[in-house]
């Protein structure tokens, strides 16, 4: 009898906790209670974003226009130098064949040289004499007078294989690279010793360095096919630098290309920026960059989270108050979003209260 009584005491035990339990987390669930954000004023920004580095507008490679080998480097890169400064020099280098023909031809010339002039003595004395037309005379002038250029012409070209140095009437030919632009010496693609080869019509030649004005920079970057609808040039610009987490370089976007690029399995068409010169941040060529196109820009507007909207049917609700404890749903009409926050054109007013969405649980 005692036993039977134990047993009865510890299932009335087990059914009481059961139903503490179940009525205690109704009653939790029922009175759950939501937080809740205000209608503030804010400033809303639309805007696309573009992924790109940062380059000079105006890059000049900087060649030579004789061959031969880098003999002398007079700068470094990352130095300014001004325009007629001296990079380097190119020692001739010339191969035995071609020094050897050099001076022959000289030697040939200059024995023609020779020759006419014994012959000018000869036919001058006859057309004072009258022995031969003016017509003759001009014509053996003339052949002096090529004889002494073409002579001209191959001591010249000797000179300049083998010190890299002639002067052409007023014009100083040299093997010393002289700096083209004033700025700065961003790469050197060579070094003493290094074989060069001369920029001609028919070759590219070796570029010994490649030099930009630092004062006029741009961004080239891309942006999302979705996007580029939006955007026209000479809309602002925000540009972020990953080397400058704390700098924004403010532009202006002055290109958009008409024919777009594949890029990672994307659609994306390049862009250009603008920066204007006086920037206080220290901009280096080759930086990465994010580019911020601002496309709409609205200051003081009614806004709220939103996270707080639910958009159906293209239209849009969120949760007010009602009384004390309750809550109801309410249409309001949305204007410019930037993904955080949406501008409430209709439907509520400054200060109202909004409740958050109720957090799913996970089960």
């Amino acid at each position: 009898m005692k036993k039977r009584l134990v047993l009865s005491g510890a299932a009335v035990v087990v059914v009481g906790g059961t139903a503490y339990f179940f009525l205690g987390t109704s009653s939790s669930g029922s009175d759950e209670v939501l937080a809740k954000v205000k209608v503030q004023r804010a400033t809303i920004v639309d805007k696309a974003l573009a992924v790109g580095t940062i380059e000079p507008e105006f890059e000049i490679s900087v060649k030579s226009k004789i061959s031969g080998v880098v003999s002398r480097i007079f700068t470094d890169v990352g130095v300014y130098v001004k325009a007629g400064q001296p990079l380097l020099e190119v020692k001739p280098d010339p191969t035995p064949l071609e020094l050897a023909d050099a001076k022959r031809q000289v030697q040939l010339n200059q024995v023609e040289m020779d020759n006419v002039k014994k012959e000018m003595v000869r036919k001058e004395q006859l057309h004072k004499s009258g022995l031969i037309s003016d017509k003759e005379w001009e014509d053996f002038t003339q052949l002096y007078e090529g004889s002494e250029l073409r002579l001209k012409i191959t001591k010249e070209r000797l000179a300049l294989i083998e010190s890299g140095r002639v002067k052409i009437d007023d014009t100083q030919i040299e093997s010393i690279i002289k700096a083209p632009i004033d700025g700065y010496v961003l790469s050197r693609s060579v070094e003493v010793g290094d074989p060069v080869t001369p920029l001609t019509t028919y070759q590219e030649g070796t570029v010994l360095m490649k030099m930009a004005n630092m004062e006029r920079l741009i961004f080239k970057g891309t942006v999302d096919e979705i996007d580029v609808g939006k955007m026209k040039e000479g809309m602002e610009t925000e540009i972020k630098v990953g080397a400058l987490p704390n700098d924004t370089v403010r532009g202006t976007l002055r290109k958009i290309w008409l024919k777009a690029e594949k890029k990672e399995n994307a659609t994306v068409f390049p862009i250009e920026i603008l920066i204007p010169a006086g920037s206080k941040s220290t901009l280096r060529a080759g930086y990465s960059a994010n580019a911020n196109i601002i496309i709409q820009r609205k200051a003081d507007v009614l806004a709220v989270p939103e996270r707080v909207v639910t958009f159906r049917n293209d239209s849009a609700f969120v949760q007010v108050p009602k009384g004390a404890l309750e809550k109801e749903e309410k249409l309001i009409r949305t204007g410019l979003s930037d993904a955080i926050n949406v501008e409430v054109l209709n439907g509520l007013a400054e200060g109202e209260e909004v409740y958050e969405k109720p957090v799913k649980k996970i089960e």
